[in-house]
């Protein structure tokens, strides 16, 4: 298929309408959701009553598809996806979709766009938005009755520009989620209590905030959209460990890469402010499907600056291991383990 005529290597990371997305219903009447099916019809018609504009009952995912150094078209760990996606819908009331239905979603939606699938080498990659939200009226609280799930695509470039750069984060006041609140799963309500807080940080002059678990505030538990990685002073990548965390893909791939790939010690458990400031970790990183790390180099604690010993200049050696094997495994230039590639074409 003749692929579209873009300059891929120039792609900002932003919508641009495709030309297929996916679209299944689920009704209360029939108790189940639909085949489901491919359309051109990019346009949501609902009642101004519908669930999720009344009570944000909806869910998400985000994931990947690239174009491999051989040729192929694949994305990375979708059943993981449609895992979470799955446990995210029963917390909120939502029918779960069925893992299965939700794979071969994302397979119709990249076959059908297989023009807009940046080339390899280009940096850019197909960004793919399964999401699922009630979609009848609903006044009093209470889950909807029916239900929509969609998958729509878009081309985008590379998260980071010119490579990535360490950033300044800081630890924020906020609170993102409650002990037994939704913090473990994908709901948007979540990301939408993070707004006011990711646009004062940039206000400052931060790229992001760091929460701390409400309970204590003592606990590292991970940024508004991303989960945190540490390296320790040995070597060990430590891993913050809590309820209240979303389990993110990216983490759980990192955290396999490091002990198989790399042969390094993984230490998952609950991690204190004071480890960081008190300067046990030489290395820090975000991570998450956008940008598989982005490297921390410098961390603002209400005016005082603690920095990482592998500077503000550039990544450090670790997460520079681990960022470079993830992506030489979803771009085909190093085996992956079995299951971690689903081949569309």
């Amino acid at each position: 298929m003749e692929k579209k005529n873009l300059d891929w290597a120039n792609l900002s990371f932003s919508y641009v309408k495709t030309d297929y997305r996916y679209v299944a219903n689920y009704t209360a009447a029939a108790g189940k959701w639909d085949e489901g099916g491919l359309t051109t019809d990019d346009q949501i018609v609902m009642s101004e009553d519908a669930g999720v504009l009344q009570y944000s009952q909806s869910v998400f995912e985000g994931l990947k598809a690239y174009t491999t150094k051989d040729g192929h078209i694949v994305t990375f760990r979708p059943d993981l996806n449609a895992q979470r996606m799955y446990d995210s819908a029963k917390r909120l009331e939502i029918p779960p979709v069925p893992v299965d239905q939700f794979v071969d979603a994302v397979h119709q939606v990249v076959k059908a766009n297989e023009a807009w699938v940046p080339p390899y080498g280009t940096g850019a990659t197909l960004y793919l938005r399964p999401y699922v939200f009630g979609i009848s009226p609903v006044i009093g609280v209470k889950p909807a009755d029916d239900y929509q799930f969609r998958v729509f695509c878009t081309p985008v470039g590379p998260y980071f520009k010119g490579g990535a750069k360490p950033i300044y984060v800081r630890i924020t006041d906020y609170d993102r989620a409650a002990p037994h609140g939704t913090g473990n799963i994908k709901a948007g309500l979540n990301y939408a209590m993070s707004l006011e807080a990711i646009v004062e940080a940039h206000q400052a002059g931060f790229a992001e905030n760091i929460y701390l678990d409400a309970a204590t505030r003592t606990k590292i538990e991970e940024t508004g959209g991303a989960n945190i990685l540490f390296v320790a002073q040995d070597d060990t990548l430590v891993v913050p460990k809590s309820n209240s965390i979303l389990p993110s893909i990216t983490r759980r791939s990192l955290v396999y890469v490091a002990e198989h790939y790399l042969g390094m010690k993984v230490d998952e458990r609950p991690v204190y402010l004071k480890e960081v400031l008190d300067g046990e970790f030489k290395e820090c990183g975000l991570c998450g499907t956008a940008a598989v790390i982005s490297p921390i180099g410098k961390i603002n604690d209400h005016g005082k600056d603690y920095e990482f010993a592998s500077g503000m200049e550039e990544m450090g050696p670790w997460m520079s291991k681990l960022r470079s094997t993830l992506l030489g495994i979803q771009e085909g230039e190093i085996e992956a383990p079995e299951g971690w590639i689903h081949v569309i074409g």
